[in-house]
């Protein structure tokens, strides 16, 4: 039990590092993904509700021996379901891509491959999103914690896969699917507005110490496990944690189910 609250006390240290930390200078003003290059939360009523929006499609782009399992998908596109309007249906499309870059990767790394690779952006009335799996490491990675994934665009999040594979599957860590499943739901909870991001809170549960988080120990969008139960508790038991009512409220608040 020590090895899994260690490795959620890594894992939601993760999500700190969100829109504010990438440079979008070098959006193409005018061009057909400007749409898909705003901060994160923007988007957050358009992914949430139906009123533009009536389908969603989720372009996951990953490196050779990093894809996500089947398993993370089916459990992103069932949270998806049961907070979102999207009555014509949620797909995913997922295909490898090379890597030109070298790891530890930079924010603005991560920007180049999606810019040079993503080929879904929003039309009409379907919203896109963009997921890279990464082979390698993240350069904000320190002595304190390492990063599995950010969010850093109003439609775009990175997972660094190659960490993913280094703390799970072993004896006392969790799966890989649901170490992948906690990251990608927690990420695509930023781009969804929460918390405070987007998602105006119905109450006050935004963790002061570390903003865009909640407060709430056993909440999907909690920064960290300090204890050996709530979310390790919850991964001990094989599931992945789930939104509290605060953060199901902001979201129903913004459009959502």
């Amino acid at each position: 039990m020590k090895k899994i609250a260690l490795v959620i006390l890594i894992l939601t240290f993760v999500a700190c590092t969100k829109d504010n930390d990438v440079d979008n200078a070098n959006n193409n003003s005018g061009s057909a993904s400007t749409a898909n290059q705003q901060p994160v939360g923007t988007s957050a009523n358009d992914l949430l509700a139906d009123d533009t929006f009536t389908s969603m499609v989720i372009e996951v782009a990953y490196i050779d021996g990093y894809e996500p399992s089947q398993t993370s998908i089916n459990n992103l596109i069932a949270f998806l379901e049961a907070r979102t309007y999207k009555p014509n249906g949620i797909t995913v499309e997922i295909r490898p891509i090379i890597s030109t870059q070298d790891s530890p990767y930079t924010n603005q790394d991560i920007v180049a491959i999606e810019d040079a690779n993503r080929t879904k952006f929003n039309t009409a009335n379907r919203i896109a999103v963009w997921a890279f799996f990464a082979d390698g490491e993240s350069a904000s990675n320190s002595n304190s914690g390492v990063v599995l994934g950010t969010a850093y665009r109003n439609t775009s999040f990175v997972i660094y896969e190659e960490t993913i594979h280094g703390l799970s599957d072993s004896p006392l860590e969790p799966s890989r699917s649901l170490l992948e499943t906690t990251v990608i739901m927690h990420e695509f909870g930023h781009i969804l507005g929460l918390t405070n991001l987007g998602s105006d809170l119905q109450s006050n549960h935004e963790d002061a110490s570390h903003p865009k988080h909640c407060n709430v120990e056993s909440c999907l969008m909690f920064w960290a496990a300090e204890t050996g139960n709530g979310i390790g508790n919850m991964i001990s038991n094989g599931s992945a944690p789930q939104l509290d009512a605060q953060c199901i409220a902001d979201l129903q608040a913004n459009g959502g189910k």
